[in-house]
């Protein structure tokens, strides 16, 4: 089953349940190379299901001292396609290296 790392509001059980159709089982984990920064949100769906404004958007450092906490999430793959209509154009999703040393999907800026 893929892991999706959420640093986000994908960790909220009420956005799982509007986005997945129910809670998602995983663990906290911390995501290698990566800062946090912030997106302001225009999307109208999006804004319904997470009620935020502003949400958190990952930007890639090459520091592999560089972590950011988050969950990483059990999902199958058509949840991921689940999780792609719910994320704005602003992310892309990418794999990436967790400290656990397992890889994830994870919704990074566009660089």
């Amino acid at each position: 089953m893929p892991l999706l790392f959420s640093y986000g509001t994908l960790r909220d059980p009420a956005v799982q349940r509007s986005v997945f159709g129910r809670e998602l089982a995983g663990r906290t984990d911390r995501i290698v190379g990566f800062r946090v920064d912030r997106l302001e949100i225009t999307d109208p769906a999006v804004l319904a299901v997470s009620g935020e404004a502003f949400h958190p958007i990952l930007v890639r450092t090459g520091d592999a001292t560089a972590t950011v906490e988050g969950s990483a999430l059990e999902v199958t793959e058509d949840e991921l396609l689940l999780a792609d209509g719910y994320e704005v154009d602003d992310y892309r999703r990418v794999e990436a290296s967790l400290a656990s040393n397992d890889t994830a999907w994870v919704y990074v800026g566009h660089e």
